[in-house]
């Protein structure tokens, strides 16, 4: 026994000395960042021109400022407005494809290939793809010129230089919808993925019975299929919702880190953004805690909803 016992021991040690590297580089990257993000957060610490501000203790001061000013509210609505604008239809449109894919009866061909066409704009970088929204909708864009066209077709005008070219970038809704449009194509084959798979682990049997007791096939979905699948719409929901809140590249690279008009399409991470770069550390570790408060409590909903149900969406 004692002999096994060391030998246990002995094995268990390399299982630490495994963990060491993920532990140095955590300590490093992450845990000593966060505390100095928090520390920050109490500061004021900023550079007026050449001159450095702070740091200076203020305890909570950085944190009412940011409400006091009026400009978190205003961004977290922006930042809602343009995440519920792209996650319905992706949503939506994911629910189709699995639903589509996983039916045995329709008998799909090429759904391999169908996958991966699905699945590839999750593999695009942001930046690329707003680079290319950006060529697509400017004002000297080819939906401008197909706008020209249609518009030379009708009749409307009779003469292409009488056109004048819609400037997308300059109107709240169309910017909001541009991101919100991206985001959906980049996130909707994601979506569709995990829920295939969640619509592949049903027991057949259940369906099979279903149809036997006379049920539809909208019926079997509404009643059968989303409710075990409840676990895995919160996942997808919520990880959604924290993307949301990280929402930065997209539309920072389409209005140019503006948020253009007048600040509509600012994000909270944008606003982080302007804070880090103008060096008020005090201001964006404030927000930055705020932030990080808000993505540990929509963590907290998935495990809660999630963690304690069996594949049958009973607790």
């Amino acid at each position: 026994m004692n002999k096994k016992g060391k030998s246990v021991v002995s094995y268990n040690k390399w299982g630490y000395i495994f963990l060491i590297p993920f532990i140095v580089v955590f300590i490093i990257f992450q845990l000593i960042p966060l505390i100095s993000t928090i520390k920050n957060s109490f500061y004021i610490n900023y550079r007026d021109g050449l001159e450095i501000i702070g740091p200076k203790w203020t305890g909570l001061g950085n944190y009412g400022k940011i409400f006091s000013e009026g400009l978190f509210l205003k961004d977290l609505k922006n930042t809602m407005i343009m995440w519920i604008m792209g996650f319905i239809p992706q949503i939506v449109i994911s629910l189709l494809f699995a639903a589509w894919f996983s039916d045995p009866s329709l008998r799909l061909k090429g759904q391999r290939f169908f996958k991966t066409v699905i699945y590839l704009p999750n593999l695009i970088m942001a930046s690329a793809f707003s680079m290319l929204f950006f060529t697509l909708f400017s004002t000297v864009g080819p939906v401008n010129d197909i706008m020209k066209g249609f518009q030379l077709l009708i009749g409307k005008i009779s003469d292409p230089n009488e056109y004048v070219a819609y400037d997308f970038l300059a109107h709240t809704g169309s910017v909001r919808t541009l991101v919100a449009l991206m985001n959906c194509l980049m996130w909707f084959g994601n979506t569709t993925i995990l829920l295939l798979a969640g619509m592949m682990g049903i027991d057949t049997s259940l369906l099979e019975a279903a149809e036997v007791d006379g049920a539809t096939a909208n019926q079997i979905f509404w009643r059968i299929t989303l409710p075990i699948l409840r676990p895995i719409l919160i996942y997808v929901l919520v990880t959604s919702l924290i993307g949301g809140l990280q929402m930065f590249d997209v539309p920072q690279i389409l209005t140019k880190g503006s948020g253009q008009p007048q600040e509509t399409s600012m994000t909270l991470i944008m606003r982080l953004n302007k804070h880090l770069y103008s060096k008020n550390y005090g201001m964006g570790g404030a927000l930055s805690v705020i932030l990080f408060f808000i993505t540990g409590v929509l963590s907290f909903i998935v495990f809660k909803f999630s963690g304690n149900q069996d594949k049958y969406g009973k607790k």
